[in-house]
């Protein structure tokens, strides 16, 4: 079941959403065929829940935004970002753990 605080982004909302955010944004950059990322999803979406209103945590698909993608270097799958105030802070490539989205986002 998918949670209700978890976003959803796009090259249309990325700007509105994550770089114009009053609160840290975690970004899972992800893609349907990716098997990592099927492991992550969960993992995402339980942190989206504990830390809502703290954290603004969402997911963006590469095939379906490949400009986001591309601005942002993203060359494998998944990859997780954290923006602060519109600006990348933090970053991590291949699957990972709760304990590394927490430190990532300064949990």
């Amino acid at each position: 079941m998918a949670s209700a605080h978890l976003a959803h982004f796009n090259d249309l909302n990325w700007n509105d959403e994550v770089l114009a955010s009053t609160v840290p944004v975690l970004v899972d950059f992800t893609a349907a065929w990716c098997g990592p990322c099927k492991i992550l999803a969960p993992i995402v979406e339980k942190l989206s829940d504990e830390l809502a209103g703290k954290v603004k945590i969402g997911k963006l698909d590469i095939d379906e935004s490949p400009a986001t993608a591309a601005k942002y270097s993203v060359r494998g799958v998944p990859t997780v970002m954290v923006f602060v105030n519109g600006q990348k802070t933090a970053q991590h490539v291949g699957l990972t753990n709760r304990e590394t989205l927490l430190r990532l986002v300064g949990g």
